[in-house]
């Protein structure tokens, strides 16, 4: 089970975009995240007339590793750590560490 997963509201706490919050787009592997809004690069494309693309710069969203994000926790307003907790009826759930609310809920 994933700490963040796709969906999730997540805050950059290290690197270039420090500070900036985003929603999760895709994983792209087991360590890397893709953020909506946040390590944009330039990209140059070539037009494509069979697939109707145009050519030129475009700005494309970059993978983010794990350890460089934290889930958000709108209680508190701030990132916040996550951990697991095993519920009475045996169902596993995500918790934020600072207050212990499951996530999502």
């Amino acid at each position: 089970m994933d700490k963040i997963r796709k969906g999730d509201e997540i805050v950059v706490i290290a690197g270039k975009d420090k500070g900036k919050r985003g929603r999760v787009l895709a994983r792209v592997d087991a360590g890397h995240v893709v953020v909506e809004g946040v390590n944009r690069a330039k990209k140059h494309v070539k037009p494509n007339p069979v697939k109707g693309e145009v050519g030129g710069v475009v700005d494309k969203n970059m993978p983010l590793h794990v350890s460089n994000v934290s889930l958000y926790n709108p209680l508190t307003q701030k990132p916040d750590r996550v951990g697991f907790k095993l519920l009475e009826d045996g169902t596993k759930v995500r918790i934020f560490r600072s207050n212990g609310e499951v996530v999502g809920a």
